[in-house]
């Protein structure tokens, strides 16, 4: 068994997926989120109109090779300069990514050099050619009125955003996906989307119309991962089943073959996510995904278990579709 699996997502939650079927398939591709404008992907983007590297260098990252060449040059790209220069801030990372990009006028071109570099377990790939911005209807931030919602914009500011999300969109509003990544899903046997940042990881790869047209309309079967807890700002007091109906509010034409949840959300029984996953027309699937150290982070052998066994029980093969 060796299925093509592309995974979506961005930040540490793809990186979670991506060490975990980076175990189960030689077949691997990342879909990355192009949005981050925080930090040290927000200043080259601003400076330099680059797709923001960061989120696109951890997926890489999590895919480098097992050996001393791998794990050398994933060191080097994660590694972050201090101090107070110009420099400060930046991990190293980024500024290859970015400079090849420059170089070779192309960042999928780009992105596979430092693949090479890495002795990568997978291709990486961006979700569009261009930069996305989030934009989100916020309530509970006006205090004359609650209830109105108010458009916060920008993937830094919807992520710590002391109001409630309730819709979220990106601009430019049809912006052109990346072409090998759409290829990608074409050719692939599974989706699997998240974990991650719920309104600005996961949900944007259904915003961008041509990727959005290709993940539901591929012969692919899909499945998702729902995060082990909310994220403080995006999702608080979000449920699991909650996750799942703002995904299908924002991707009516979605369906999914499995949605995988850890053994913590069905605490008092799993009756309303199931029903939920029903509505997508999957099927639930719960197992002890966790890390053992009281993080809320899931512990890539016992997801690549859980996925293994989704592959083979539902098969590569999806041509039924």
């Amino acid at each position: 068994m060796n299925p093509r699996v592309v995974a979506f997502g961005g930040g540490h939650g793809l990186s979670a997926s991506l060490e975990a079927l980076r175990r189960v398939t030689g077949e691997l591709t990342a879909v990355v989120t192009v949005a981050d404008d925080g930090g040290s992907s927000g200043r080259l983007r601003a400076e330099l109109g680059a797709l923001p590297p960061g989120d696109l260098r951890m997926a890489l990252a999590a895919l480098a090779g097992d050996d001393e060449w791998g794990r050398v040059w994933a060191g080097l790209t994660q590694h972050r300069f201090t101090g107070d220069g110009s420099l400060a801030g930046h991990p190293v990372g980024n500024l290859i990514i970015t400079a090849l990009t420059d170089q070779l006028g192309d960042p999928v071109a780009a992105l596979d050099l430092v693949g090479r570099l890495l002795g990568a377990a997978g291709r990486v790939l961006p979700l569009a050619a261009t930069p996305l911005e989030i934009v989100a209807d916020v309530v509970g931030i006006d205090p004359a009125d609650p209830g109105a919602p108010v458009e916060v914009r920008g993937q830094v500011a919807v992520a710590t955003t002391a109001g409630r999300v309730v819709a979220v969109r990106v601009e430019p509003p049809e912006p052109p996906a990346c072409t090998e990544a759409v290829q990608a899903v074409m050719e692939a046997d599974w989706c699997v989307l998240g974990p991650g940042s719920w309104f600005t990881s996961v949900i944007p790869h259904l915003l961008v119309p041509e990727m959005a047209k290709a993940i539901t309309g591929a012969r692919a079967r899909r499945a998702i991962a729902l995060n082990l807890s909310p994220q403080v700002g995006e999702t608080d007091g979000f449920s699991p089943e909650t996750h799942l109906e703002v995904l299908a509010a924002h991707a009516p034409d979605l369906e999914l073959d499995v949605v995988v949840a850890d053994e913590s959300a069905v605490v008092g029984g799993d009756r309303t996510l199931r029903e939920a996953a029903a509505g997508f027309g999957a099927e639930l699937v719960v197992a002890r995904l966790a890390r053992d150290d009281g993080t809320p982070r899931h512990d890539p052998q016992r997801l690549a278990a859980v996925y293994r066994e989704i592959f083979t029980t539902f098969g590569g093969d999806a041509a039924w579709r």
